[in-house]
């Protein structure tokens, strides 16, 4: 699909301020739409909204459909009479520049679990029927997310296929005994999903109505110890006590001499196609109900993917393994129509990702801070750009920000080659230079981090690949976006017709 001219900020949710120590759906989600429709942006950037795990990173998830019950805004709670005053006095005192996840998961689930019994004793019946309705609306895979995280709970937090055999196995006695067991904790998990899709789609809606189009993010790969993974392992190779027997990964590349090794159980392709890729139908037709447009991660392992053995501590000794290819993208679009997917196609490119890519009019990304370390003919540098069908960040959340690649992660020829191209001789301010690069370069859409746009170093990063822990923090403070960033960041966008 081909994107009209335009521009937006990357920012996920988590790193928005406030006193609840996570950023969330509240007050300043809405006024950080209002801080792109006051400079003139058209599009918001986030990460995948899925419920984290092991490392909070949102690209592991316990599944494929349910949204971050930690993005829920206590105050929306509040305003709907499901929370009390008295529920949020005596906050714990957060860090205001990071998240401390430890503390807020615990916090938050405190209170949800408080919001929850307040729903029990005291909500009226059209809040009750409106959580019916909306359980009835997403059955497809509510019933078995809700009864996988009651699951989990019961058990402490160990992996589905430690779990007893009965239920790891799913025997419909073993379904039915557990779902009798565990039908309040289970009510639970539905009235968490219920609440992070309302207020989703009240901040949706107040995005679009200001011609604010959001675009999410669809990794590929899912997380073994899943919902999606424990309800169909038939769609993965897996042995017979359910641990994977080939795990994903990408090979030695730019951000590690033994590559990554991701962990994430392989799918079995040929049963998705004799299924008709029925459930990456439903996938990407609940992903469209979420958000306007789907950043695909790691596009490239649809044309074909790194395997590697489970048994392997690194993803040095793997293999390039042929995925669905086309016969996916013809089958969504069948069932969908034209897609509007941006492909994440970094790293280890060939020409039959590039085909694949171009032969459904997905737009490519362009990376400035890989622009930088060869010669003239780097096809990241905006002078090579060979088609407006692209999509040019300044980094992305697997990046430094710009001032901390500069002065810390870029080696001296990168930064010596990025400031003679930027006709430079130091970093001051250096982060305008690039996010003007970017917005007059012909790519029909840029994106720019807001860690750029405030011009931060090393200390805001997001992700640092292949660093299992620490990561995901980052958050800014509602002072940063002072009247001069707001002003440059307009003036440039107007400049170049963006």
């Amino acid at each position: 699909m081909k994107f009209p001219r335009s521009s937006g900020i990357l920012l996920h949710p988590t790193s928005l301020p406030n006193q609840f120590g996570i950023g969330d759906l509240g007050r300043e989600a809405y006024k950080f739409i209002d801080f792109l429709v006051e400079t003139g942006q058209k599009l918001w950037q986030i990460l995948p909204l899925s419920p984290t795990s092991y490392g909070n990173s949102p690209y592991t998830s316990f599944s494929a459909f349910a949204g971050n019950h930690l993005l829920i805004s206590p105050e929306e709670l509040l305003n709907q009479g499901l929370l009390f005053s008295s529920d949020l006095s005596n906050l714990p005192l957060f860090p205001e520049d990071e998240v401390d996840y430890e503390k807020v998961i615990e916090f938050k689930n405190s209170l949800f679990q408080r919001s929850f019994e307040h729903f029990k004793k005291n909500t009226s019946w059209e809040k009750r029927e409106a959580l019916e309705t909306f359980c009835q609306q997403n059955s497809s895979w509510l019933p078995d997310y809700a009864l996988f995280m009651a699951l989990k709970d019961d058990y402490q937090g160990t992996s589905w296929n430690k779990w007893d055999k009965k239920i790891t196995k799913r025997s419909l006695e073993a379904i039915k005994e557990a779902s009798e067991k565990l039908i309040d904790s289970i009510l639970f998990h539905k009235y968490l999903q219920w609440q992070f899709f309302r207020q989703w789609s009240f901040l949706k809606e107040y995005a679009n109505n200001r011609n604010i189009k959001i675009i999410g993010d669809l990794p590929i790969f899912l997380d073994h110890n899943s919902a999606d993974v424990w309800t169909h392992p038939e769609m993965f190779f897996l042995d017979k006590k359910g641990n994977p027997l080939v795990v994903a990964g990408v090979p030695p590349d730019y951000f590690s001499n033994t590559g990554q090794r991701w962990g994430n159980p392989l799918y079995r392709w040929k049963t998705a196609a004799q299924r008709k890729y029925d459930w990456w139908i439903a996938r990407f037709k609940a992903m469209l109900q979420v958000v306007d447009i789907v950043r695909i991660d790691h596009f490239r392992g649809f044309e074909a993917y790194w395997e590697i053995k489970a048994t392997e501590e690194t993803a040095i000794n793997g293999r390039w393994v042929k995925g669905p290819r086309a016969k996916l993208f013809k089958a969504l679009e069948k069932a969908l129509g034209k897609l509007p997917i941006i492909a994440e196609d970094l790293g280890v490119i060939t020409e039959e990702v590039k085909r694949l890519r171009d032969q459904f009019e997905f737009p490519g990304m362009k990376i400035f801070q890989f622009a930088f370390g060869s010669g003239a003919d780097n096809l990241y540098l905006p002078h090579n750009f060979s088609t407006k069908d692209c999509v040019v960040y300044t980094g992305t959340h697997d990046n430094d920000t710009i001032i901390g690649w500069l002065t810390k992660t870029a080696t001296l020829n990168e930064r010596n080659h990025a400031l003679r191209y930027l006709g430079r001789e130091s970093e001051t301010q250096i982060h305008w230079d690039f996010i003007q690069l970017a917005l007059s370069s012909i790519a029909n859409m840029a994106i720019i981090p807001l860690q750029d746009v405030l011009g931060l170093g090393n200390q805001a990063r997001m992700n640092l690949p292949g660093k299992a822990l620490g990561n995901w923090k980052w958050r800014y403070t509602s002072q940063m976006l002072n009247n001069g960033s707001r002003e440059r960041l307009k003036e440039l966008t107007e400049r170049y017709g963006r």
